[in-house]
């Protein structure tokens, strides 16, 4: 069974006059999300840490006839982050839309016992702290738009807790409950906040995890195919448009039916 190609489905209006941050958007589905956004009319920076891939991915777009800007930053460093923001907002003119996509999963294949503190630090650092303070250093910017919308990144590992992932999951756990808290505090600007958690995905990312748990995946979905960028992509502009300002504080598995929340 082949994935629907979502482009071929999303207005190319949908998000226009819509300008958007995306983190974690030099390649997978970061890169997704941008191509879909912009597809959908936004103006879009893409930020990563991965600099000669960045500039390639927006290079490539800008081919494309898309308007899209780099800034490269590091999401373990405050600084840095309230840099990407300002710059972002600068860039664009404003923001009406953050994806907070950049996270890392370096936890991967070790169990409880063998994780490391540090390694754990690592993660909880740049995919919850990281998180929460790329959204803070947007807040002016997207209160100033009125309609401001912000996607959280987490994971479906934290619905039905995947073994041998214990930072990631626990990670992509407080992004769901932050979102939530997000979602009741930002409400009176008109922001909306919401979480999407995608099931296991061919992306660069998750080459490492093994075809053991590929399989898994797939045989126990619903829909029992192989999940690819597309399949989340839509979501996230809906919840990016305005066919979701109604809709806060929500969590959207996109699994294929492998969790059903």
């Amino acid at each position: 069974m082949n994935a629907t190609n979502q482009a071929s489905i999303v207005p190319g209006n949908l998000l226009a006059g819509r300008r958007v941050l995306v983190t974690g958007a030099a390649r997978g589905l970061g890169l997704e999300f941008a191509r879909q956004a912009l597809s959908a009319g936004a103006s879009v920076v893409i930020a990563d840490i991965l600099a000669d891939e960045l500039q390639a991915a927006a290079a490539a777009l800008k081919a494309q006839g898309h308007n899209v800007h780099a800034v490269v930053f590091d999401q373990s460093n405050p600084e840095s982050i309230m840099q990407c923001a300002q710059h972002a907002a600068e860039l664009l003119g404003g923001l009406d839309g953050l994806v907070n996509n950049a996270a890392i999963t370096n936890s991967g294949g070790k169990s409880m016992v063998d994780l490391q503190a540090d390694m754990f630090d690592k993660v909880m650092t740049v995919n919850v702290r990281g998180t929460w303070l790329m959204t803070q250093a947007c807040l002016p910017a997207l209160k100033a738009s009125g309609q401001g919308s912000v996607v959280n990144l987490a994971s479906d590992t934290a619905l039905w807790g995947a073994p041998n992932l214990m930072a990631y999951v626990a990670s992509k756990g407080a992004v769901i409950a932050m979102t939530r808290s997000m979602a009741r505090e930002l409400g009176n600007d008109n922001i909306t906040v919401n979480a999407v958690a995608p099931g296991l995905t061919l992306v660069e990312a998750t080459e490492y995890v093994p075809q053991h748990r590929h399989d898994l995946y797939e045989n126990q979905r619903a829909i029992q195919r192989q999940q690819v960028p597309d399949d989340v992509s839509g979501v996230v502009t809906f919840l990016l448009s305005g066919l979701s300002r109604f809709v806060t504080g929500q969590l959207l598995a996109v699994n294929g039916g492998f969790v059903m929340h």
